[in-house]
Order: structure tokens, then C-alpha cells, then sequence
């Protein structure tokens, strides 16, 4: 009989904060509310109708209690923009009223007799107040955290963000400025804004999170310029002869729903929407005059506004009905976001932009507080509200780094890391597989990479993995050539029976060498080898193969151990006892969706488990689900999965199961711990009725705006951010819940994120510095690099396999139906997707 299900009523509270480490103090992105009114916030519904985008409605609100200051009782209420809106006292109007509200168009033209815009806003008061009492209780961890508090918190995000967001792009908690921008390709820009989030913390007050943003727009001008940076920074001369028809189709997705005004007639410019482009050029675009003669786009602007076509054959954008504008009479309104995926380029363009290190981003951080002038800002005023511009001073303790442990005959086989970082130098891996069994496959022709430049790579890579630790028997791999424009898997099934022929054995590894970076090639590769034959493949750049350097070789030499079985590292049972002294199990999980705007493809849920006392290798379990459901929909089956393959690996069930899960948010934590603990109950009860497991949930959250910046140049490593092992688990943590900050690892560039973790259950009797010290102790053995990374290796393991689980799925023709492969019963035990 089964179980019934349990309900969490509380999430765990917190132990005695840590003192394990030494104590120092940082700067962190917080700033201190120092008042607050303390009477209940009045909460209405707000209904404007017609239906308008939030940046209208603000215009339209703030239109409203400019004009109706007396039926407001002389108060200025905040707006969200869309539904809420709060005030510092019960309006005079009590229940219910409607108003109406005319908003003259913005930049009309001085000619045109166009009237006004008419909405009618309808306000009504909700159930009940925002009681603050509530609030003040739950900060002083007396109360806890209910739908009242929730709200509270909600409208201090209103009241602080209400002003800002009437004078610039908002998206949720970000604003953005044109002040501080930077192009990206394609017509598009990045701009830089602030984030801002009112948070409770364990000091018993409110704070502001205030943090940079960056996010990309549309280049503002002329939309004749924008097209020409759309098809790469096609010449205007290039432009005079046309649009082929993928760039008319590439120009079309991209400025479809644009925003533009005219630029024919002086001082009467319109504003319209671009719903397409026409199929012909202007110089052949028909339509139909008033007095029904037909006349091309072309010759109606000379005849009418004495205006010559510089680009007649280009295509018109369609802006209504039968309206058509030629492209080089429109200009791009400043201020439009762009809402679709940004290409490689884009994206690297994007992360220089916003990479700064932690001296730059805290100065940015205070010149975004005199945008924000919370001294000057008249809606904090009316709900009595003060916000300090110091950021907030608190206490740190850099953990102790852990000694970690390679094979004993290595020169150097017990290693301390500095700042994180350490290399392969006189160490043997742990436990170094055997490699008999493999093949090279290139996608590359002889001129280009010649057969000696590959022979000498795989002899420089045999060596170094030899010197490493590995057994390779086999130092000569046959080497196949494989068509670039040909069938990958017919190339990779081909390699495989070369190596299985050379070697008369069950093939291992193919090494692929790759032209470049290209993305198809390479998820191909991975969809084929692990779905379709069931075969390790590590790829690496034709670069690095034309100059081999040991550094390069040995990474891929850390890769293809882990793949083939074998173990690269491990810290000292003495340094992880929640591990080493009984059966222990550490599960990361995580679910990724698909890009925004794909409502097709599915999501992907990974589970990596560990399944060694040293928790240095891992097994994977994936399931396609729900696109975009968050919670993971057959965690049962997944975790049953895993604690099989770890009896059959150890010989024992796990007595205590740590289960690190990512991509939750807080508004989700509830639900997901709910749903997602029963789950894990019934998959140990499923094994054997009586097996209960000590069970502990672990939220990982990377997703956040907390930075913290050193305050004593010598608590920072080379990139001036603060040192590994740098834990928080005070001053702005959570009033009562179990929760704390790592940077776990060393700053390379910009300013480093710590990773935040939030205990929701725990069974093990965990305290602060039993699990900080532990989880920052796993960030050292992570199979991929030699240095400390930021959150836990489960965690990152189950990131990579949701990776890897998109490049299994495949769509069988244009539209058509999407398959996923199910990676093959050999691989599933080694870790594959390192």
C-alpha cells in the first residue's frame, strides 16, 4: 500500500548562521529602506479600455491623476502598468469609479487636426487592504511569509519603479536608456539599464537589489539604413538593384511589427506598424487611387510630393490595408526592444558589453542611483518612504580550499589550489581508462589539414594522455575523411567500423576534428554517436590540431577519461564525511525550454546522479516534457533510474540522498518542492516499500542580481572580484529561511555571480557550515577543468545533459514532426555529455 502523499507546510529554517572560514566584510548591490510608512496601502484594480500596450497605459495613467487630482484626494497612486495600482491612503471615491481620459498623440504633427485619443479608465478597490503589520512581523521572523507580505513586497516594486518606467523602456524590473549604448550587427544596438527589486532580508528591513541590465533594440534612423545593416552592411549601391528572395524574406521577419513614422512631409509626420513587405518593388507596386485609376508606389510620391525614389526597387513595407510606404520615407522609432534570439555574434557583441569588473559595475551601480533620484522622487515621498544611496556593508567568511587527491604515483598527487585554479602538471588522474578501440574522423579535405598535421596531433594527444594517467595500447587510430556537405551519419557509422576493425574490438571513442565552430556539425555528431550507434565522441577545432599544445591536449584528455569510465579527481573523504561515511547519492536536476517564440519543440528535464563515495562520476537520466512546465513530470521514474544504476555500481542502496535542483524561482518553490519531494519518495518506495532514504532539496539559483564587491584589494584575486569560498549567509539572506551566497569560484573577466542556495527540506540534520562547506568542496571536482567552478557539479552535469538532450531531438522535415533518440544503454553509465 502506498504512501500518501505529504504536505511541506514550511520550508526549513535556518540553523545558527557559519563560522567555519576567515571573517571579512564586502560591499554588496543592496541598498537599505530606512522608512517606511506604517499605515495600510490602498490596493485597486485598474481597467483602461481600449486595450494599449503598458508603455501607452502609463502615459494614459499618468494622464488620468493629472487630471483628476481632486477625485484622488490630492495623492499621486502608483501603476504596474497593466492591472495595479496602489495608494498611500483609501481614495475619497471608496469603491468604485470611472473616469475618462484624452491623450493628444505623441510628436503630432503641428498641421494635423487629428483629435485626441479617448480612454476610460475604470478603478475599483480590491478585497482588502496591504496591511504592513504583516510585513514587519515576517522581516522580524515572526510571521510568516503570506499573500499580504507577498503583496507588500509587490507594491514597494510598483512605488520604486512607477516614475522610471514612465520615461523609459521597462521589462519586468529593468529599465533601459539610451544614454549608454553600443551596436551590435544586424541593426541592432545594446542599451544599457538598471534592475531594481525590493527584498527581505535577515536584518530585519527592506532593501533595494540594484543591479546593471543590458538588453538589445532596434538601431533608431532611417529604416533604408536598418536594411542595409540587416543583410550584413549591404552597400546603398547594392540596394539600388534590389532584394533577392531570402533577403527579402530575412529583412521581412526581422522588421514585421517595427514602429515607424514617415519622413515625406515636413512637420506632418504619422506614425504606423509595419505588417510586411510588399512582394514587388516600389517602381511595380500597384494600388488603386480615389478616383479609380490604378498608379505604381513609384509614381504616385513624384507626382504627388515632387519626391524622386532613390531606391525604386526595393519593396514598400505594408502599413495598413493597401498602404504602402517606400522604405526610404520611414524612420525607425527610437526605444523598440528586439524579442527575438540574437545570433553568436550578437550575443558576444552583447556580453563585452555588459562584461565589467566588480570596480566599474559598482561605480555604474551609483550613477544608476542619480537616474533612479529616490531622494527627488516625489511617489516614495507620498508612501513615506526613505532608501539609502550607500551600498550595504556585509559580513563574509572565505571558506578553507579543499586539498584535492590524483593518482598516488603522480609526482604531485595531493594538490591545494590558489584562487581556484590549479593545472595537470606531474598529475596522474585518478583512475585512468583503457583506450584501444577508436578512430579519427575528419571533416576536413587534404589541403586543408594535411594527414602528417593529423598524425602529428593524435601522437602529441596520446602522449599527453599517457603522461596523464590513460592507457592507450592503441596509438595509431585509422584516420577517415568525411565530406562536409555529406551524410554525418553514414561518415561517423564508417568510422566506427574502422575503429572496431583496426583494433578487433568493440569500438570506444571517435575524435572528430571540426572546420569550426558550427553548431549543425556538432549536434549531429552528438545526436548520431550517443542515440544512434552508442559511442563516445569527443570533438575538438582544427585549430588547435594544426598546433597541438599540451594545455589544449590535456583538457580533451580530462574530457575522453570521464567518457570511457574513468575518474580524473577527487577530494579527501575526510573533506566531504556526508559523503564518504555512508551510501550517499547527490542528484542535480534541471530543466531547460525551448528559445522564446518556439511553442514546438519540447522541454528537457536531466537528472545526473552520482555513483561513487567520492562523487566524481555521474550517471544521466533524461526525459523530453511539457514545453515549458517547470516541473519535472516523471521525476519518479528518473530518480528510480538512478538509485538502480547506483546499487548495481556500489552494491548498496543510498541511505541519504542530496538532491541539488536548478532553475526554480521563488514564486515556484512551493509547488515544485511539493511535487517534486513526493516524487522522490515514491521512486525509493517503488525500489522496496520499506526503503526511506534521508532526503535533502537544495535549490541552486544563478539567475539572481546580488554581486559583492571586495572592499580590501588584498581579499581579490586577478580579476579584482573576491576570493573562492567566499560564502553569505547574512545581513541580506532571507528573515528566517535557510538560505546563503558562494562564489565558489576564481573571476575571470567582468564581475563574478555567486551562486544562491535555498534549503526547502532537509531530512540529514544539515547545518550552515556542514552544507556550505560541502558544497563549495564539490565545485573542485568538476570533470571538465582544472579550476573551481560556480555552483555545484551536479547541477552543472544536469545543465549540460538538458544541452545535449536538444541536440537528440531532430525535426523530420520542414513543420513536421519533432523525434528525440534516446541515448544508447552503454553510455548511459559513463559521462557522455563531459
Amino acid at each position: 500500500m502506498e504512501e500518501p502523499a505529504f504536505q511541506i507546510t514550511q520550508l526549513v529554517r535556518r540553523p545558527v548562521i557559519g563560522s567555519e572560514g576567515r571573517k571579512i566584510r564586502v560591499r554588496t548591490n543592496y541598498f537599505e529602506v530606512t522608512r517606511m510608512q506604517e499605515t495600510n496601502i490602498s490596493h485597486y484594480d485598474v481597467t483602461i479600455t481600449p486595450v494599449v500596450p503598458p508603455r501607452l497605459n502609463w502615459k494614459v495613467f499618468d494622464r488620468f491623476v493629472e487630471q483628476n487630482q481632486q477625485a484622488l484626494g490630492y495623492t499621486k497612486p502608483v501603476f504596474d502598468g497593466k492591472k495595479n495600482m496602489f495608494s498611500p491612503k483609501l481614495l475619497p471615491f471608496r469603491q468604485a469609479a470611472t473616469f475618462d481620459v484624452e491623450l493628444e498623440e505623441d510628436n503630432a504633427p503641428v498641421t494635423s487636426r487629428r483629435p485626441p485619443r479617448r480612454f476610460n479608465i475604470r478603478i475599483r478597490k480590491t478585497d482588502r487592504d496591504i496591511i504592513l503589520e504583516e510585513l514587519f512581523l515576517f522581516l522580524e521572523a515572526k510571521g510568516r511569509m503570506t499573500n499580504n507580505c507577498e503583496m507588500a513586497i509587490m507594491a514597494m516594486d510598483v512605488i520604486i519603479s512607477h516614475k522610471i518606467s514612465t520615461k523609459y523602456p521597462t521589462v519586468r524590473r529593468s529599465f533601459y536608456t539610451p544614454k549608454i549604448t553600443q551596436p551590435l550587427t544586424g541593426g541592432l544596438e545594446a542599451w544599457q539599464g538598471y534592475y531594481q527589486s525590493a527584498r527581505p532580508t535577515m536584518r530585519g528591513i527592506m532593501m533595494i537589489n540594484i543591479d546593471l541590465s543590458a538588453t538589445a533594440f532596434y538601431e533608431s534612423g532611417a529604416l533604408v539604413q536598418l536594411v542595409s545593416k540587416i543583410l550584413e552592411n549591404r552597400s546603398y549601391n547594392q540596394l539600388r538593384s534590389g532584394l533577392s528572395e531570402s533577403d527579402h524574406e530575412k529583412v521581412e521577419v526581422i522588421i514585421r511589427n517595427l514602429k515607424i513614422m514617415d519622413n515625406h512631409r515636413a512637420g506632418n509626420r504619422r506614425r504606423f506598424k509595419i505588417e510586411g513587405l510588399t512582394p514587388t518593388p516600389a517602381s511595380h507596386t500597384m494600388f488603386v487611387m480615389g478616383d479609380g485609376s490604378q498608379i505604381d508606389v513609384k509614381t504616385y510620391f513624384q507626382n504627388t510630393y515632387n519626391r524622386r525614389l532613390e531606391f525604386p526597387l526595393l519593396p514598400c513595407v505594408v502599413v495598413r490595408r493597401n498602404v504602402y510606404l517606400p522604405i526610404e520615407f520611414c524612420d525607425v522609432i527610437q526605444g523598440q526592444r528586439y524579442m527575438r534570439k540574437l545570433d553568436e555574434d550578437q550575443i558576444s557583441k552583447m556580453m563585452d558589453f555588459t562584461r565589467q569588473n566588480p570596480t566599474v559595475r559598482a561605480n555604474k551601480i551609483r550613477e544608476g542611483l542619480e537616474i533612479l533620484n529616490y531622494r527627488g522622487n516625489e511617489y516614495l515621498q507620498q508612501f513615506g518612504m526613505s532608501i539609502s544611496n550607500d551600498m550595504t556593508t556585509v559580513d563574509a567568511r572565505i571558506l578553507p580550499t579543499p586539498v584535492i587527491q590524483y593518482h598516488p604515483s603522480s609526482r604531485e598527487h595531493h594538490v591545494t589550489p590558489k584562487d581556484g585554479v590549479w593545472n595537470l602538471r606531474d598529475k596522474k588522474v585518478a583512475t585512468g581508462a583503457t583506450l584501444g578501440s577508436w578512430s579519427i574522423l575528419v571533416f576536413l579535405n587534404d589541403v586543408r589539414l594535411p594527414e602528417n598535421v593529423i598524425t602529428a596531433f593524435v601522437r602529441e594527444l596520446v602522449n599527453t594522455c599517457q603522461d596523464t594517467g590513460m592507457n592507450i595500447p592503441n596509438r595509431r587510430p585509422p584516420i577517415v575523411r568525411a565530406n562536409l556537405q555529406g551524410n554525418t551519419e553514414e561518415s561517423l557509422k564508417q568510422a566506427w567500423l574502422k575503429a572496431g576493425n583496426a583494433a578487433k574490438a568493440q569500438p570506444q571513442l571517435i575524435i572528430c576534428v571540426l572546420p569550426n565552430k558550427g553548431p549543425k556539425l556538432y549536434g549531429e555528431i552528438k545526436r548520431v554517436g550517443e542515440t544512434v550507434i552508442g559511442v563516445a565522441t569527443q570533438c575538438v577545432q582544427s585549430g588547435p590540431v594544426k598546433t597541438p599544445k599540451k594545455q589544449y591536449c590535456a583538457n580533451v584528455c580530462l574530457k575522453m577519461n570521464v567518457k570511457l569510465g574513468g575518474m580524473n579527481s577527487f577530494i579527501s573523504p575526510s573533506l566531504i564525511p556526508f559523503i564518504s561515511d555512508r551510501p550517499t547519492i547527490l542528484i542535480g536536476a534541471d530543466v531547460s525550454h525551448p528559445p522564446p517564440g518556439d511553442n514546438r519543440k519540447p522541454s528537457f528535464a536531466a537528472l545526473s546522479g552520482s555513483m561513487d563515495a567520492k562523487a566524481s562520476r555521474y550517471a544521466a537520466s533524461i526525459r523530453a516534457q511539457t514545453s515549458r512546465y517547470e516541473i519535472i513530470e516523471d521525476l519518479a521514474n528518473m530518480v528510480k533510474e538512478l538509485l538502480k544504476t547506483f546499487y548495481q555500481t556500489c552494491g548498496r542502496k543510498p541511505d541519504r540522498i542530496l538532491f541539488y535542483r536548478d532553475g526554480i524561482s521563488e514564486g515556484q518553490f512551493g509547488t515544485v518542492l511539493q511535487n517534486e519531494i513526493n516524487a522522490i519518495r515514491a521512486a525509493c518506495q517503488a525500489l522496496e516499500h520499506t526503503y526511506r532514504p534521508t532526503i535533502t532539496f537544495v535549490v541552486v539559483q544563478k539567475r539572481h542580481h546580488t554581486r559583492f564587491f571586495p572592499i580590501d584589494r588584498r581579499e581579490t584575486d586577478r580579476s579584482g572580484n573576491c576570493l573562492p569560498g567566499t560564502v553569505v549567509d547574512s545581513d541580506i539572506t532571507h528573515p528566517f529561511e535557510f538560505d546563503f551566497y558562494l562564489q565558489s569560484h576564481a573571476g575571470l573577466l567582468g564581475t563574478s555571480r555567486p551562486a544562491h542556495y535555498h534549503v526547502l527540506y532537509d531530512e540529514n540534520g544539515f547545518n550552515s557550515d556542514s552544507l556550505q562547506t560541502l558544497s563549495y568542496n564539490l565545485c573542485y571536482i568538476y570533470v571538465r577543468c582544472t579550476r573551481a567552478v560556480s555552483l555545484v557539479p551536479p547541477v552543472y552535469y544536469a545543465h549540460l545533459i538538458t544541452n545535449r538532450a536538444r541536440l537528440h531531438s531532430r525535426e523530420e522535415s520542414e513543420g513536421g514532426e519533432i523525434t528525440f533518440g534516446v541515448v544508447k544503454q552503454e553510455l548511459q553509465r559513463v559521462m557522455y555529455f563531459a
